[in-house]
């Protein structure tokens, strides 16, 4: 299945994100990675997943595919309100390039990340975000998601209604194991 940019007069140059056209992709991702991490930015208050906030959404996941959360912006205390403290709190751009730098041994100190989820950034931010990691961070698969096709991460969902987007994200929580 091939994807067109939700954002227009963007090029992503010749490599572009496979498409998740099912669900079972994320979930076989993440069960794979060694070493995932979940990157949510602010946006992720406001929107809605289903019977809830993105943000609940994502606490769920990371609670069920026990990833650790960085928060990026303001929004670690919406994450402390909810009762989840995130493993990390950092910008979006100093977690991008702490996952780019060879040296980093993640937030823990117990080595590099493998899969890198993000949700809830702006559209427009997130592309140079994957762009940095596709071209600098070679061992990294990225994950976005997001309902707008990302063509810089590794994966990434077509440009999706908010419905079938929804359905999506309840499918990959459901066949973790979670609610």
């Amino acid at each position: 299945m091939q994807a067109e940019s939700w954002q227009t007069a963007e090029v992503p140059g010749p490599t572009k994100a496979l498409v998740i056209t099912k669900p079972e992709v994320v979930v076989a991702m993440v069960k794979r990675a060694k070493r995932p991490i979940l990157i949510v930015g602010h946006e992720a208050v406001d929107i809605d997943a289903g019977n809830e906030k993105l943000i609940d959404y994502t606490i769920n996941l990371a609670k069920t595919a026990h990833i650790p959360v960085v928060a990026t912006a303001h929004i670690v205390g919406e994450f402390l309100k909810r009762g989840f403290p995130p493993a990390g709190w950092m910008p979006a751009v100093d977690i991008t390039n702490r996952l780019r730098d060879p040296e980093w041994k993640g937030l823990d100190g117990k080595g590099r990340y493998d899969v890198a989820l993000f949700t809830g950034i702006p559209y427009y931010m997130q592309w140079i975000l994957f762009s940095t990691l596709k071209h600098f961070a070679l061992n990294l698969k990225t994950i976005s998601l997001d309902r707008f096709y990302q063509p810089n991460a590794t994966w990434s969902f077509p440009n999706l209604s908010v419905k079938d987007w929804n359905e999506n994200l309840g499918a990959i929580l459901s066949k973790l194991g979670g609610e």
